[in-house]
């Protein structure tokens, strides 16, 4: 091997794929390297599949890691795509030889926060939402499951419509505003109107091939975005994921509060953390005299900590209390999300200290192995 082919595929240990995020050398996606005595070198480039979305970026990567390499007057790429032995290889490389819950490992380092509420209407999956973009701009990654099957809204939210790439049935997850996205909406092939009609096992089974058959990296934050009450997903959610913190959302009416107490009550049967309580639509200035308005009641998320504290025994936290704007709710239309549009709104503002608080708290043991035994 040459020095300047040496230098090369150093360089391109540095170029990681856009969606598996690792170095294309260390997948095996660089078959050969080609250079001529005038330093015009090829690359051949194995694309994990023909349709890749993100091959543009791949050769933008790549040329812009060899292009400067001193000795080299171009670049080229040429793309191929990887055999079946090849995409089975890379599937075993990822997720290993056997099928797995890779955040119930041991040596997981992913924070998982399951996002509840008692009921719908409280805002709960554009809290989400910005949540996960707050902690991306926080420099974390970060991956969103929208465990509301039937509901599923977060897609829109985070402008993360993009069906997700194939490998030997390894999801490789949408991207957007930094956040790794999935939900059902890729799998139905009426699309966005087409209604899910699943029972319980079904259910279950969605949830488990979110968590199972993803490609989601190294993520420091998991959020699952959970369908009001305390119904299959909610209880599938602790089985499957037993290390999984819940956030409790509610609003300040205390009609809707006491509903919210009784989905942060479900942690005391399944033996999750509560992380926490977030109100959402909180009161607002009013824009002509500044005086507080209290469009929807006041005191819930007080209330829901206080109760929770009570009847578990533990301290819950109110994390923080949301005031209501309606750009909140435009941008989640839109798909860019309020802590990007208007990261400086008292909204966002908001956003950003509960994310900074979650990224603060210690890592807690509940539902771990601990690899320990009795002497």
């Amino acid at each position: 091997m040459s020095e300047l082919e040496t230098s090369i595929r150093k360089a391109l240990d540095g170029v990681k794929d856009p969606e598996i995020g690792r170095p294309i050398t260390e997948l095996d996606m660089v078959e050969s390297i080609d250079i001529t005595a005038d330093g015009v070198v090829t690359v051949n480039v194995l694309l994990t599949v023909a349709g890749c979305p993100l091959k543009q970026e791949i050769i933008d990567r790549v040329t812009g890691a060899v292009g400067p390499l001193s000795g080299v007057s171009s670049v080229r790429v040429q793309l191929g795509v990887m055999s079946e032995d090849q995409r089975k290889g890379l599937k075993e490389k990822l997720r290993g030889p056997a099928k797995e819950i890779r955040f119930n490992r041991a040596d997981s380092l992913t924070r998982v926060f399951a996002i509840a509420s008692g009921k719908g209407g409280v805002g709960k999956s554009s809290v989400t939402a910005n949540l996960a973009v707050a902690l991306a701009k926080r420099g974390f990654a970060v991956g969103v499951i929208d465990a509301d099957v039937y509901g599923h809204s977060i897609p829109r939210m985070l402008n993360a419509t993009t069906p997700p790439t194939m490998v030997e049935g390894l999801i490789m997850p949408p991207v957007n505003h930094g956040v790794k996205v999935i939900s059902m909406l890729p799998f139905k092939p009426g699309g966005v109107m087409q209604a899910v009609a699943f029972r319980g096992p079904m259910l279950h089974r969605s949830l488990e091939q979110f968590l199972s058959d993803v490609w989601w990296g190294d993520l420091d934050f998991l959020l699952l975005d959970l369908p009001p009450g305390t119904g299959d997903i909610a209880i599938s959610t602790a089985q499957l994921l037993p290390q999984a913190e819940l956030l409790v959302v509610t609003t300040p009416q205390i009609a809707a509060a006491e509903v919210a107490v009784r989905a942060g009550m479900l942690s005391g049967q399944t033996n999750q953390r509560l992380a926490g309580v977030i109100e959402n639509m909180s009161a607002v200035n009013c824009p002509h005299c500044g005086e507080p308005i209290n469009m929807f009641g006041g005191g819930g998320g007080q209330f829901v900590a206080d109760a929770l504290s009570k009847e578990l025994g533990k301290d819950v936290k109110l994390l923080g209390r949301i005031p209501f704007d309606v750009r909140l709710r435009e941008s989640g239309d839109s798909g860019e999300p309020l802590v990007i549009s208007e990261p400086s709104a008292p909204a966002s503002e908001v956003i950003f200290e509960i994310a900074d608080q979650l990224a603060n708290k210690p890592r807690g043991l509940v539902g771990r192995p601990l690899q320990v035994a009795p002497a």
